[in-house]
């Protein structure tokens, strides 16, 4: 299973940095294009920062800080033994979002980002999406009940 999640991973960034490179060469010479008026518009930015724009100018530091996270999740879903298809699904959107950006920010020196949906002040990209919607299931799966047997040694 970890084999499969890492090629979900590696599509992931595949389909990121295609949209990226889109955005580059047909959004960023026009800078917006409003798809839905008053709701929603692709809007060429060019992020120097992490996530809402904070700790900008520390490309450096934010690639090193995301690859040990996505080392570290690697790592996981190798060695961790319960490994449920919620496990992985969030391991696999956090690592490609992950990888994702981390690229931009290697390659660039900053991360594409281009959906500006105009309820929310934040412009991001299909990264995010990916990272925070494996985020947002992490969390979820936290309030879930366990599925593991209780025991004696469980109660103690």
């Amino acid at each position: 299973m970890p084999f499969i999640a890492l090629l979900l991973a590696a599509a992931e960034v595949a389909v990121d940095q295609i949209l990226k490179l889109l955005v580059v060469r047909n959004l960023m010479p026009v800078g917006t294009v409003t798809l839905i008026p008053h709701f929603l518009s692709l809007q060429y930015l060019e992020n120097r920062g992490a996530a809402f724009g904070i700790l900008q100018n520390r490309q450096w530091a934010i690639a090193l800080i995301t690859g040990i996270i996505c080392v570290f999740i690697v790592v996981a879903m190798f060695r961790y033994q319960e490994r449920t298809k919620l496990f992985m699904t969030v391991c696999t959107l956090i690592l490609g979002g992950g990888v994702g950006n981390i690229l931009d920010r290697l390659l660039r020196g900053y991360v594409v980002d281009y959906i500006h949906f105009h309820f929310f002040p934040f412009i991001f990209n299909f990264a995010d999406i990916c990272v925070v919607v494996g985020v947002a299931l992490l969390i979820i799966s936290l309030f879930l009940p366990s599925h593991e047997p209780k025991t004696e040694e469980n109660h103690a």
